[in-house]
């Protein structure tokens, strides 16, 4: 998809010209002068207890007005000129097509007879659905949807094949969002069913063991004028059930939510068909279950967990007796039995203890109890039988990121992959009963990788905490602090950062930089321990810990502070505008990518944003805000600064972290801002926060980006 300028913008880009000289709009734009569109600055103030703080872009909020469009804009005609126009695009975007065209897959499932998988031949936008009748057997496709449309922004968001293996649903993303569509095929003739289910996302999908329906979390229809064909998302969803054959008005609720207005329901239903497992969700530091009777008519819920005090997830079942991960008595996880008709913690038994590494997934597959842990940033894998016993480590080829193992408690198999920075996931099949792994696919990017290395090293924060970051460097690369280096961070949401690959940091690496990761406090490597520590008063130690590691790569002479830049997703656009503010001083280049920007007024986007808050806190919570206002970007910029050279990039289709985040912080530092420095904010179309963007558009995203840093950092190109 190209960008097109129309007549409006550059005459509104003519008349609205602010700070330096305007750069030419006719051909490649002048790399030492910058004008920012003039955006308007509201006398909104809000009052929160008793702090008076000033919001001079609200408006910014109503993403759909013709101003907000219009700003968006502007800001646009003068960000692509800029970026099409720096010299190390076009290697880099070759590089990025390149290495990006190499075959894939994803981690298979079983149903009936079946195997279901994901592969990208490498050359595709969008993974395509397969299914086999077996290992050996040649997969077909079952769904393309790369045909779907043109530019193929329409994306698979989730698939999800019936216990018998005769019917798939699968949810369709439009344009980045994370609404779905949720259709149903049949797998013999690849023809779809009439039925359709729409106002759904992120919850559980789960069919009944007789393949005739689902369970489901829906969202009320939104009732916005204009909008028909979305849920309305600060509002409750409640679980129903669909009947094949059956239009969505005609679903059963199942169950609802009277009690409590922020938490939400998500359904499961055991293995044999007899329980139906209830999570309610509000937050990421605990959760509620409770367990409805699908064999007993007009059964009531019983809840199984309600204290409120940890995480419970339900990995498998037998009979009544229910396998469980959690994290009550145990912030690095353990693994528990309970009986349902026993629930009482006096009568729970433990089958994993908690060990010194963090528990981070379970499954129970084969009859045994499947473990995956992190040590050090790092994933293990353990299997053991139900009455605790360990039976060993699963092999793994290395050091890296560990992930897959579902299954059934009948099956005798299972499948997961293996990753690190230099080696794209590779596909295993696990045989429980012998603790023993084959490669079942393998996937080889166009590239030499062997010319690199990974390393881990540790460093102290500013409070003495050991902090592990991971660099990955070209082995000839020297130590005299004047590589090229990107910085990645998360650091929240119990989210642990392992080693995993990116083709991206391949051509970064290609370029001649050094890539590294530091594993942040609030990310979950050390279990809820780790997390906690960087949530709520305590979120500013995520932000020490990655300026601690900046500070790390130049004292040990990788690098130098006009040689680093720094890059963060989401939560770690968040940490990248944090950082910012904090030490200008200390980074050469920023890019802050679909990021938490107003952390005073995050909360306000939907319901499902509100849930944040078990990281962020709520600013209507006097403590929260006391510590949110300190570091919240957009209201940390500061008048007579230099910031760095900073692009900040977002999608007008992002409905989970809103785009208003970053307009609103693009709009602050283009006023702050007191040098030549570039502060630039790239608005993608048709896209949303990230999942289910297509390779063209991730390559056009990255080229941008990787172009913006390779520029500010005077970095030389290989021919």
């Amino acid at each position: 998809m190209k960008h097109r300028l129309d007549l409006s913008v550059l005459f509104f880009m003519a008349m609205s010209c602010i700070t330096m000289s305007c750069m030419t709009m006719g051909g490649a734009a002048d790399m030492g002068t910058l004008s920012y569109p003039a955006v308007a600055r509201g006398g909104v103030v809000d009052d929160y207890h008793g702090t008076r703080v000033p919001d001079p872009y609200r408006w910014l909020e109503v993403p759909d007005s013709p101003d907000v469009q219009q700003f968006v804009a502007a800001q646009n005609a003068i960000t692509l000129p800029y970026l099409s126009a720096l010299p190390q695009r076009p290697w880099i975007k070759a590089q990025l097509t390149r290495l990006w065209n190499y075959e894939r897959f994803g981690v298979p499932r079983k149903e009936g007879d079946r195997y279901f998988y994901l592969r990208n031949d490498g050359s595709q936008n969008q993974s395509v659905l397969h299914v086999a009748q077996s290992l050996e057997a040649p997969g077909r496709v079952l769904l393309d949807p790369n045909v779907l449309r043109g530019d193929a922004t329409v994306a698979l968001a989730r698939y999800v094949p019936s216990p018998d293996g005769m019917l798939v649903a699968y949810a369709l993303s439009d344009a980045g969002t994370d609404w779905e569509i949720w259709r149903f095929r049949d797998v013999n003739s690849g023809v779809d069913l009439p039925d359709e289910l729409r106002f759904t996302k992120f919850w559980n999908f789960s069919w009944a063991r007789d393949s005739h329906g689902a369970y489901y979390s829906r969202y009320p229809r939104s009732k916005s004028p204009g909008v028909n064909d979305k849920g309305d998302d600060k509002a409750q969803p409640a679980i129903y059930f669909h009947r094949i054959g059956t239009a969505q008005r005609a679903d059963r609720l199942i169950y609802a939510i009277r009690d409590h207005a922020t938490r939400v329901p998500s359904a499961e239903v055991t293995e044999d068909g007899r329980y139906l497992i209830v999570s309610l969700n509000d937050g990421y530091a605990a959760n509620g279950v409770r367990v409805l009777d699908l064999h007993r008519a007009r059964a009531k819920p019983v809840e199984l967990f309600g204290g409120w005090d940890a995480l419970y997830t339900v990995i498998g079942s037998e009979d009544d007796t229910f396998y469980v991960l959690t994290t009550q008595g145990a912030p690095r996880g353990r693994v528990i039995a309970v009986n349902v008709r026993a629930p009482q913690p006096t009568d729970w038994r433990t089958i994993v203890a908690e060990s010194d590494m963090t528990l981070t997934a379970a499954s129970y597959v084969g009859g045994r109890i499947i473990t995956n842990y992190i040590r050090d940033a790092c994933g293990v894998a353990r299997l053991y039988t139900t009455q605790g016993q360990l039976i060993g480590d699963v092999p793994l080829p290395g050091l890296g990121t560990v992930e897959g193992f579902g299954g059934h408690g009948r099956d005798s198999e299972a499948f997961f992959s293996f990753a690190d920075y230099l080696q794209p996931p590779q596909i295993f099949r696990y045989d429980v009963a012998n603790n023993m792994t084959s490669a079942f696919k393998r996937a080889a990017p166009a590239v030499d990788t062997s010319r690199f290395a990974t390393e881990q090293f540790f460093f102290n924060s500013r409070d003495g905490t050991r902090v592990p970051i991971f660099i990955t460097h070209r082995r000839d690369a020297p130590r005299d602090g004047q590589q090229p280096t990107l910085l990645y961070g998360y650091g929240g949401f119990n989210v642990s950062a392992t080693p995993n690959f990116r083709a991206q940091v391949l051509v970064w690496l290609e370029m001649g930089g050094i890539y590294a990761e530091a594993n942040l406090r609030g990310g979950g490597e050390y279990g809820e321990a780790w997390h906690a520590a960087g949530t709520h008063a305590q979120k500013q130690n995520v932000f020490n810990d990655f300026i601690a590691a900046a500070e790390y790569l130049i004292r040990e002479n990788w690098t130098n502070a006009k040689k680093l830049a720094i890059h963060g997703r989401s939560n770690g656009g968040l940490l990248v505008g944090a950082v910012l503010t904090q030490r200008p001083d200390l980074f050469g280049a920023a890019l802050p990518t679909v990021g938490v920007h107003d952390i005073l007024r995050y909360q306000t986007a939907s319901a499902n944003a509100r849930q944040w808050s078990s990281d962020y806190g709520l600013s209507e919570n006097f403590a929260d805000f006391a510590a949110q206002v300190k570091y919240s970007p957009v209201h940390n910029t500061r008048a007579g600064i230099c910031y760095p050279p900073t692009l900040v990039t977002t999608a007008d289709h992002d409905d989970r972290v809103a785009p208003w985040h970053s307009y609103k912080f693009a709009a602050a530092l283009q006023h702050d801002q007191a040098c030549a420095n570039a502060v630039l904010i790239r608005v993608e179309t048709r896209a949303g926060h990230g999942a289910g963007k297509p390779v063209w558009m991730q390559i056009d995203d990255y080229a941008d980006q990787w172009a913006f840093v390779a520029q500010a950092l005077s970095m030389k190109l290989p021919p």
